[in-house]
Parts: structure tokens; sequence; C-alpha cells
């Protein structure tokens, strides 16, 4: 028997030539030295050549969202496919991260709970554009990238809280600015996201002049300094410190919901909560959303996770656990939640009100609204 040493290409090409060019006067020995050649030569190739990579069955997301909100959407992804979701929870600096591990990230999948540090993340061109038919027909096009980029999740409309007995039917944010609401108004900080978002919105809708007139009326129509959460604007609407205030619509879900007795049931059982609108417009939405990284190593899982949380399972999750509205039509939702009545999504793109945010920030500190 004769064995086969494994050796490089170039060597076995070179050895076959000689023994060819002596085939005429030696057949025998040249047919068999061409059989250890060819040997040789498939063993070289297949030493040299990958083997078949089985797909992956994980994915690594990267999430400023709470994981505590999110990992039942997560175990039921991974009890459904089979692929598991190592979660890393990032509370700042998530764009910082990404662009410091560089092409080496192991990011599959970025999530974020606004739509401000959602767009930083493509204008930081850490993601990449995904052509999804899942995707397209379950999110409405104002809430989602033009180029695939990035895509809400869940809704987090900004509503009014306000004293059980006022009639605020057709309530417009306009509206805020009215003398009548004088010494009436509770507010958290001009400057937390939630209202820069809102305040961009209204520059997006009426321009900068326009905003500032406004927004210096809302001011003086503070019942107390810009402050707290949006859960205490429900606690002094209770105390009888304020009558109407600016909140999301989720937090009246989980006061509404708690214990019977418990602090935040007198809070949420204090207000009522009314959806107002922009002139011309609709309800302001922040959003949760994801995009995919740009040099995700498990692209195709974390496209599958995406087309799974809009599926009509998991949007009726974020709607029966986190108190938030779904993208996805159709969707049942929390009783509580319902109660809050219909949902007239303002259509101005968040890419448009998004560009707004410098602006609007620089507007809160020249009217001094948080002082």
């Amino acid at each position: 028997m004769i064995a086969v040493v494994p050796v490089s290409l170039r060597r076995i090409q070179e050895a076959s030539m000689r023994f060819l060019s002596r085939a005429i006067s030696r057949p025998f020995a040249a047919a068999a030295l061409l059989t250890v050649a060819a040997a040789g030569f498939a063993s070289a190739v297949a030493a040299q050549t990958p083997a078949a990579q089985t797909p992956s069955k994980e994915l690594n997301l990267y999430t400023t969202r709470e994981p505590g909100l999110i990992q039942p959407l997560l175990d039921s992804f991974t009890g459904e496919t089979g692929i598991k979701v190592n979660t890393v929870f990032l509370r700042d600096g998530l764009l910082e991260r990404v662009k410091a591990e560089g092409e080496r990230s192991p990011a599959d999948l970025l999530m974020t709970a606004d739509s401000g540090n959602l767009i930083d993340l493509v204008l930081g061109d850490v993601t990449q554009g995904v052509k999804s038919k899942s995707l397209e027909s379950a999110i409405p096009p104002h809430l989602r990238g033009r180029t695939g980029h990035w895509f809400a999740l869940s809704l987090r409309d900004r509503v009014l809280y306000a004293e059980r007995s006022l009639k605020l039917a057709g309530f417009r944010y306009e509206d805020l600015a009215k003398p009548e609401w004088k010494g009436r108004i509770c507010l958290r900080s001009g400057q937390h996201p939630y209202n820069i978002s809102l305040i961009a919105a209204m520059i997006a809708h009426k321009g900068e002049a326009k905003t500032e007139v406004w927004l210096r009326a809302v001011k003086a129509n503070l019942a107390r300094k810009a402050t707290g959460g949006d859960r205490d604007v429900a606690r002094d609407i209770l105390a009888g410190i304020c009558d109407i205030g600016i909140a999301n619509a989720y937090y009246a879900g989980r006061m509404k919901s708690a214990p019977e007795g418990s602090e935040q049931r007198r809070w949420g059982d204090a207000i009522q909560v009314v959806r107002p609108v922009f002139a011309g417009g609709g309800t302001h939405v922040n959003i949760s959303g994801a995009a995919v990284a740009r040099h995700a190593p498990n692209r195709a899982n974390a496209v599958r996770l995406l087309e799974y949380l809009v599926s009509d399972r998991a949007q009726s999750a974020y709607a029966q656990a986190n108190y938030e509205s779904p993208v996805k039509k159709g969707v049942t939702l929390d009783p509580i939640v319902a109660g809050f009545g219909p949902l007239k999504v303002d259509p101005l793109p968040l890419a448009d009100i998004v560009k707004h945010r410098a602006r609007a920030s620089a507007l809160v500190d020249r009217v001094g609204f948080d002082e």
C-alpha cells in the first residue's frame, strides 16, 4: 500500500508534470504515480477549503430598554425559533460603545427607548439597511426609515393627565398656552427627551418663532417648577397642586393597574387621560425601536427577531405588558389603554421631528423653562 502524505499544491503539480513526460516509456509507473498525485491533490484541496458553516443559533442584542420590559418577548422568540438572545443592557453610551468596537463589534441588533437615540445610531453610521416585506407591511412608512435602517416597534404617546371632573374633549397641545390654565399645569423638565421630542414636533409643525411664543406661555402657566417625572404629574394633580399636565400614556397604565390601595394606584385613579392632537395633525408619539448593526455577525437572526417583534403575538405583548400602543393595526390593546380612547398618530415623519431636537433644547434654555 502506498501512503499519501499531504504536500503543497505547487509541489504536487511539479511532480505530476515530471512524471507525465515519462509516461510513454514507463506507462505503469506513471499511472501509479498519477493516482498518488491525484489523491494528494484532493487531500490538499480539502485541507485548504473551509468546512460548511452551521447557521448560528444566537444573536447579540444591545439595548437601552430595561431588560425586564422586553425579556418575556425575547424568551418567547427563543422558544419559537431556538435562537438564543444574548442581551447587553446599556443605560447610556450605546452609540459610543458600538463605534469603539468597530468592525469587530458582536452587536447584531440595537434597540432604543426613543426615536432620537435610534436615529442617532443611523447618523453615526453603525446601522445597515434591511429590506423585509413583513416589516414594511406591519410598520407605517412614517414610523420606519426610508432605507430600512430603523424600525419603530411600539408607540409611546405623549398625552394629557387631567383632574377627573374636567371636560377636555378636543384638547390640543396648543391649548396649554391659553391663559385659562395659568398656575394649573405640571410638567417634568423641559430638557427631558420626552419633552424635547414634543417641542421639536411643535417646531416642525409651527416653526421656531411660534413655538417660542407657545413655550413661554406654557412656562407662565406652570403651577410649580418643571421637575420630577411623569408619574409626579399625577401625584401633584391628586394633591391639588395642578389640574393638568403632559406625560406618557404608559405610565398611566402602570399606575391604574397598580395594587389597590397603593400610592401609585391612588395617583392613577385621580386622573383621566386625554389624547391631545396638534392643530391639523395627530397625537405626538415617541417610540421604542431597533436597527440592525452595521457589522452584525448574525444578521439573519437579527432580522428574524425584528420580524417577530412586529408579529401579532409580540405586538399584543407590548400592549398588554407595557401599556404601550402597537405599531401594527388590529392588535388587541390592554383594556386600560383602550379606555384612553382612539389614538390618531401624528403623521409627521419621526425623522423630520428628530432633526429639530437641538433647536428645541436651545429654546428650552432660552426661555428659562426649567428655572
